[in-house]
């Protein structure tokens, strides 16, 4: 378990995933991405693949969370096949806030 701060830069040690911790709660959280864990995107790695039940990917741009009001959101700059997941639970895709009816 890691305590991550909003900036951090991640890696996925088994896809091509990529994330930056945009807010982050005050708890330690274990991060991971297709079933290991996330490590510091300056540290060298050999994607093996997701490890199985793992392998639900991410997409490029979007921002994942906790659930509703999470205290953990993140934004995936480099797309893979990895599950993104916090303490074993996977973050779900964040929507996005409808814009204001115009009349």
């Amino acid at each position: 378990m890691t305590v991550i701060k909003p900036g951090t830069r991640l890696r996925s040690q088994v896809c091509q995933t990529e994330v930056v911790i945009v807010r982050a709660p005050a708890e330690p959280l274990s991060l991971t991405c297709g079933g290991k864990e996330l490590v510091s995107v300056d540290t060298p790695v050999q994607a093996t693949g997701p490890v199985p039940g793992h392998e639900g990917g991410n997409q490029l741009g979007k921002r994942y969370t906790t659930g509703s009001g999470g205290s953990l959101e993140m934004l995936v700059t480099r797309a893979g096949a990895g599950t993104l997941a916090a303490d074993d639970v996977p973050l779900v895709l964040k929507e996005a806030r409808p814009l204001p009816a115009s009349d």
